[in-house]
């Protein structure tokens, strides 16, 4: 069996040019070559398959039967790897059958799964998706170095060389209280606040939140009562609890309980808490993740849009 190793693709890019033209400058303006290049490359041709492949007469250059064996099988490999390699420059979404993994946590989960799903059914029936949970930062940051998951949404990564980022959508933070709480229904007051006790969520067990950077920028504390790592769990908590929670708006709508809740804003600002895609340096530029990033983009614009409404909803139907 030939050793591969020695075979350079441009010799067998002017086989298929000498065959074509018959002539070894012909050839050579062919494919960009001098006339010099044209000799070389056939002396090593004949070197390497041993045999004189093309021999003068009088209308060209005329091609051995071991050159018109080959004339053939060479084109058809030279068309093959010119369309593997435009296609890698290329992708066609309604065509596609493959998997993309989705690294979310758990909020994200649920928020950005039904927009995407949508575009994906109207765009690319045929992809599929591989969901992935993750707790904190740091191990969306190991599963994309890992190629576990392509992308990633959640927040900001801790790492902004390797790992790149867009952000996509806001959401904003309300308290919630069960509906007929004594506190309830009334305006936010920060001492109230403050003498009730509270649930913290703190996904990464750092035990803080933004509510108590909110609070310590003022020298303030509040009583932590219950610490838990899902926002999901805190309405159903509070609803049959004297505790209050500070928790994202949307996850007050998609309770199920949201009518046995008082909400409220939380009586300090907070800012918006952003949720960012994150990817791989590595997949930036390949064709089918840039396509599937821009599904993502499209799908987040209406789900922020959809938070900020939910944020006036609930203050009017429950505050």
């Amino acid at each position: 069996m030939m050793d591969l190793h020695g075979i350079d693709l441009n010799l067998l890019v002017a086989f298929d040019a000498l065959i074509a033209e018959r002539n070894v400058t012909r050839a050579g303006l062919r494919i960009g070559r001098t006339q010099p290049a044209m000799s070389a490359a056939l002396g090593r041709l004949r070197d390497l398959l041993q045999d004189e492949l093309f021999v003068r007469g009088p209308k060209g250059l005329q091609p051995t039967p071991r050159a018109l064996e080959l004339a053939e099988p060479i084109s058809r490999a030279l068309r093959d790897i010119q369309h593997t390699l435009v296609f890698t420059q290329a992708f066609e979404p309604s065509a596609a059958s493959m998997t993309f993994s989705l690294g979310l946590s758990g909020h994200a989960e649920s928020v950005v799964l039904p927009p995407l799903l949508q575009i994906l059914a109207a765009r690319a029936p045929l992809i599929d998706l591989r969901i992935r949970d993750y707790a904190t930062r740091d191990e969306a940051t190991r599963m994309l170095d890992a190629g576990e998951v392509d992308v990633a949404v959640g927040l900001p990564p801790v790492d902004g060389g390797r790992i790149l980022s867009a952000r996509l959508f806001q959401e904003r933070f309300v308290c919630i209280l069960r509906r007929d709480h004594p506190a309830a229904n009334r305006a936010p007051d920060l001492e109230r606040f403050l003498s009730l006790p509270h649930i913290l969520v703190s996904p990464e067990n750092e035990g803080l939140d933004v509510a108590d950077a909110a609070l310590a920028s003022k020298g303030l504390k509040r009583r932590v009562a219950l610490t838990i790592q899902h926002m999901a769990s805190a309405p159903a908590l509070v609803a049959a609890s004297d505790l209050v929670a500070t928790v994202l708006a949307s996850v007050v709508q998609r309770s199920g309980c949201a009518e046995q809740l008082n909400v409220s804003d939380f009586p300090l600002r907070l800012n918006p808490v952003p949720f960012v895609l994150n990817w791989h340096r590595r997949n930036d530029q390949h064709p089918a993740q840039r396509w599937f990033r821009t599904c993502l983009s499209g799908a987040f614009p209406h789900v922020w849009q959809r938070s900020e409404q939910v944020c006036a909803d609930l203050r009017q139907q429950y505050y």
